[in-house]
């Protein structure tokens, strides 16, 4: 009996403890969670499988709340008006390094993801800003990623290395280039005085939204790839010692980019003639892309638009990306408009201004901050997982631009630049998803809304169509226009 009745309390004190481990593992789980979880476990129409995939969307929903948490706490800290900060845009200072040196650097923006699940359709491209001082060499590396780049300043020569051949080419201010993934690439500086400075837009390969820089030539810093090698592999891949590679593999110490004088400047320069070989891509391939000297697609007094035809350029064809210039005449706007397929991410380079947009995924209650949805608490979804009917309302984000700002501008959604009074506002945009894509003017000259039938506009706008034609055709410019303080400064009567 005393043998029984040591078992019986052997047993409830395990059970004690158990509920005393499992209520403070509970205690210390979010509340909100838990009874996100709760609600999942209690679905009836739910199988094992579905709710776990639910118990996971919910984690990912605190998940995504807490990163917002802690980016509105790094927001206040900074002190920055909350009218400037909404998911789309993102201010120089989240830019991350990636590597640096006293001879430049390389920053990175953080996942679009880490913002909002808004950007699912764009996770894997990182956004980057690279410059190198005068006279520098940044040591031959490649990339998991593919790598599309702007010169915004400077010049140089670009160098990339195949099985077969080197081919070098001279970069300067407006060229577009494109570095495949695995292509070997190296970088000079060739200026006296001004820095060199790329906006670059990366597209992994490999690990979505992530990619890693390779350093074969090298040694301490930056790491050689060939010292994760045993001594005995490189020794008989390379036929030599392994003392004589050590030494090889342990010299370099200063760094991605590093100082190189004059003579080897000159050296590095000068470009010599390579030829492809049958079934490579030729020189014509890979050459940069002067975007500055294309015909500009609109350009008055109050602005210029430069596009790259990704139809004439094989390599941004097969990526799909599509790249754009817009400089902004001080105090201008460019038209509202929008993009039918591209998801456009936009840098700020030079001047400062405003940017808008129609927004129907987030609202004042959200501080123009888009979050994950609890899927129990979606006034936008019924018990069965299927979105209700709600009322349409587009908020509007507006943000200050200035020089690193980079903003985001999905596909469908209307917005709209303006030029401070101060200054032009120079912006490179890359565009994702370009194939096929247009451009659909809201105002003045093209504008998409003159060729709705007049039966169609009084329908429409509950006025005649002569009305709606007065406002529709007022404006007579392509593209760029008179900003508003500008207009409203020249005593234009407004009609």
């Amino acid at each position: 009996m005393g043998l029984l009745t040591n078992r019986l309390c052997l047993v409830l004190l395990l059970i004690m403890v158990v509920y005393v481990g499992v209520t403070t593992t509970e205690a210390k789980e979010d509340p909100e969670l838990r009874q996100c979880k709760h609600q999942c476990r209690h679905q009836r129409q739910f199988d094992e499988s579905q709710k776990l995939g639910c118990e996971r969307s919910c984690e990912e929903y605190i998940e995504e709340k807490e990163r917002i948490r802690k980016w509105r706490e790094q927001r206040d800290e900074l002190g920055r008006d909350e009218t400037d900060n909404n998911p789309y845009v993102f201010q120089e200072e989240q830019f991350r390094t990636h590597f640096s040196t006293q001879q430049g650097s390389l920053r990175v923006l953080p996942k679009f993801t880490q913002r909002s699940q808004l950007f699912k359709g764009i996770q894997n491209f990182r956004v980057l800003l690279f410059q190198a001082n005068p006279h520098t060499f940044i040591l031959p590396n490649h990339w998991d990623a593919d790598a599309i780049f702007f010169v915004a300043q400077g010049r140089g020569t670009v160098s990339l290395v195949f099985t077969d051949r080197r081919e070098s080419f001279s970069i300067e201010q407006g060229h577009v280039m494109v570095i495949p993934a695995g292509v070997t690439a190296y970088l000079i500086n060739e200026d006296n005085d001004e820095k060199l400075v790329l906006a670059k837009l990366v597209n992994p390969v490999s690990n979505p939204g992530k990619f890693v820089t390779f350093f074969g030539p090298g040694g301490r810093n930056p790491e050689s790839f060939f010292n994760a090698f045993s001594p005995e592999v490189l020794e008989a891949a390379f036929k030599t010692s392994s003392a004589r590679l050590e030494r090889i593999f342990s010299q370099q110490r200063e760094g991605v980019i590093i100082r190189a004088s004059e003579e080897q400047i000159r050296a590095l320069t000068h470009k010599e003639g390579s030829h492809s070989v049958f079934g490579s891509k030729s020189s014509k391939d890979f050459s940069p892309v002067h975007l500055l000297r294309q015909r500009p697609t609109a350009s008055n007094e109050f602005g210029k638009l430069f596009e790259i035809d990704i139809s004439d350029n094989k390599v941004l064809q097969d990526l799909g990306i599509g790249v754009s210039f817009a400089n902004i005449s001080q105090g201008s706007m460019n038209t509202p408009f929008y993009n039918s397929r591209a998801t456009k991410v936009a840098i700020v380079l030079n001047g400062k201004g405003q940017f808008e947009m129609a927004c129907p995924h987030v609202s004042k209650s959200d501080h123009h901050h888009h979050q994950h949805r609890n899927p129990h608490h979606d006034s936008g979804r019924s018990q069965q997982g299927e979105e209700r009917e709600t009322p349409i309302h587009y908020e509007k984000i507006s943000s200050e631009l200035r020089p690193g700002t980079v903003f985001v501008v999905p596909p469908g959604h209307p917005f709209v630049t303006i030029a401070s009074q101060n200054n032009n506002l120079e912006v490179i945009c890359f565009e994702i998803n370009a194939e096929n894509n247009q451009k659909f003017p809201l105002a003045g000259q093209k504008n998409i809304l003159r060729n709705i039938e007049s039966e169609a506009k009084e329908l429409a706008f509950a006025t005649s169509a002569d009305e709606v034609d007065s406002v529709f055709e007022n404006q007579d410019e392509f593209f760029f226009f008179r900003g508003p303080r500008q207009w409203r400064q020249r005593g234009v009567a407004v009609v």
